[in-house]
């Protein structure tokens, strides 16, 4: 019961803080997800990465070359999704959370050291990969099991959101939603639609998954 609270009452101070500057770096770390999502599916389907980007306005960039086009087009929202659903569940129900962690601060500076070239995206990717190591190696496991809790669940909140602002309400801007439009068919509108009932459908599994409903 006291777990159920505690992840009840991490869920609603991440959305009475979404919009301010507490949040940022979080939501930065979800963009490098989405972006890692995006490499990993030109990794897999045979292509390869020629380097990731991110912003302090919360954008980001993966160039690849290769690779199946719509696999890597879609990996972007769901596959954050699913880093923030593999995170959150593994804190809330292993107990590896300092492997956990140090393997994520591991990943962040792995792609910093071969994909990253921008003075941001680098400082950025260096510093939360370090403090991630850093947690890992000097805080408890019920430290590093809170954060983890937190990434998780920012990265599960945040696609939801970014879904809805990238390929519906702004579906003729140009986004992840609006290039598998203009390569496979269909409109912006419509891939983002399917993509925001996917991560809600997964999200709300994960959620009971973790409240053990």
């Amino acid at each position: 019961m006291r777990g159920r609270l505690w992840i009840l009452v991490m869920v609603a101070v991440v959305f009475l803080l979404w919009n301010t500057p507490v949040m940022l770096p979080l939501k930065i770390l979800v963009v490098f997800f989405h972006e890692l999502s995006h490499g990993l599916a030109a990794v897999l389907s045979g292509g390869r990465v020629e380097s990731i980007s991110l912003s302090p306005q919360q954008g980001g960039l993966a160039v690849t070359r290769g690779g199946s086009g719509f696999l890597i087009t879609s990996a972007g929202y769901i596959g954050s999704l699913l880093i923030g659903v593999l995170v959150f569940l593994l804190a809330v129900r292993g107990r590896t959370d300092r492997a956990v962690m140090a393997l994520l601060g591991g990943v962040l500076l792995l792609v910093a050291a071969l994909y990253m070239r921008e003075t941001f995206a680098l400082l950025f990717s260096v510093a939360a990969g370090l403090a991630m190591l850093g947690s890992a190696r000097y805080f408890n496991a019920r430290v590093n099991d809170g954060a983890l809790r937190v990434i998780g669940l920012t990265s599960m909140v945040y696609v939801p959101f970014d879904i809805l602002s990238d390929t519906i309400l702004r579906s003729s801007e140009r986004s992840d939603a609006y290039n598998l439009a203009q390569q496979f068919g269909g409109t912006a509108w419509l891939w983002g639609g399917v993509w925001l009932v996917i991560s809600l459908v997964v999200i709300w599994w994960a959620l009971r998954k973790g409240l053990r409903l």
